[in-house]
């Protein structure tokens, strides 16, 4: 029983430690993106300035299309384009940048919070374990704040893209006076694009951050990307569920549903496998998850030892009560089994 209690004070000062570490690594970030935004509000300021005067030659332009050579207008024409793209590529910029600093500052506050929650876990660990867990909670709760800011990080981005292509679409359209087909042929492929790129925005959001996740629960959540990913990486995905489908809480979600991505991600970058069987089992006191595939197979220990993926699936599942177990063989393919307590 002592030596219990140590290794989970051992566990649980190593956490905070981990924290203290992801904290001054925020606050580096958080100094540099602020440095950023001051010389982006300085840029957007110039390039407003020029635009503004390009766009006063573009309006004396267009009050004399019937005098001036094709060849001016269109110069015209292009430094307009150029110069409204610039800033708008600018003011996207600024409007990122301003928007990771204030999820850095939330993630910051959360590991702060996590840090002095991990401590007082470190010195009250003979309460049976329940410092413990909530250090559990605290820490994927922090994880999962960072993956929403990652979230939101990828829909200001791309999204960015897609305004993009509206700015380019007027311009086109301001095209069709002068040759209608080529217009037409514009924006249609800016169209094609947009749609293409929004559908790579919404498979990029599921994965940092599945909304279902939080309506659904666990089982939609994995089914749902189960198919994704056998539609992307094109291997032959099974799926099986057994027990009681039922909504465990939260901080368990995320952190099975996490561990399973980290896993089949595994999978597709490195076990060159081209059949994937996974087993979930919601029982009444335990989930049990294993992952197995007919690739190249490895090394169990120089993996374990090598991969931080694994590792922190390992440590969280262990840190709940749980378990976790690699069986591989090199050549023969892999399975991978963790379980935790399902704390319904």
């Amino acid at each position: 029983m002592v030596l219990s209690q140590e290794n989970e004070r051992s566990r649980v000062e190593d956490t905070v430690l981990d924290i203290q570490a992801e904290l001054e690594e925020t606050e580096r970030s958080l100094r540099e993106v602020t440095l950023m935004i001051e010389q982006s509000q300085g840029e957007v300021g110039k390039l407003t300035q020029r635009n503004a005067a390009i766009t006063a030659h573009l309006q004396q332009v267009q009050s004399q299309l019937d005098k001036l050579p094709a060849e001016e207008i269109r110069m015209a024409y292009d430094s307009a384009l150029e110069a409204q793209q610039r800033l708008f590529v600018m003011r996207g910029q600024l409007e990122k940048l301003q928007n990771d600093q204030r999820h850095l500052e939330r993630y910051k506050a959360i590991l702060i919070q996590a840090r002095d929650l991990g401590g007082q876990g470190a010195s009250l660990s003979n309460d049976g374990g329940k410092g413990g867990l909530t250090n559990i909670e605290m820490i994927v709760n922090a994880q999962e704040a960072e993956r929403q800011r990652l979230s939101r990080q990828m829909h200001d981005g791309p999204a960015q893209a897609l305004s993009n292509f509206i700015l380019q679409a007027e311009i086109a359209m301001r095209l069709m006076d002068v040759d209608q087909d080529q217009a037409r042929d514009e924006l249609s492929s800016l169209k094609v694009s947009a749609m293409s790129t929004f559908q790579k925005v919404r498979n990029f959001i599921f994965e940092l951050r599945p909304m279902m996740l939080d309506d659904l629960g666990l089982i939609p959540t994995i089914r749902r990307y189960a198919d994704t990913f056998k539609e992307q990486t094109g291997l032959d995905v099974t799926l099986t569920v057994s027990g009681t489908e039922r909504r465990l809480e939260p901080y368990l979600e995320v952190m099975v549903f996490r561990a399973l991505q980290e896993l089949l991600g595994n999978v597709a970058r490195h076990s060159q496998a081209s059949v994937v069987k996974v087993h979930v089992d919601i029982g009444e006191d335990v989930v049990r998850v294993s992952v197995d595939d007919n690739g190249k197979g490895f090394d169990a220990e120089v993996v374990q030892q090598g991969s931080l993926g694994l590792k922190l699936i390992r440590d969280r599942a262990e840190m709940l009560g749980g378990s976790f177990e690699i069986d591989s063989v090199i050549g023969k393919g892999a399975r991978v089994i963790f379980t935790v307590p399902a704390r319904a």
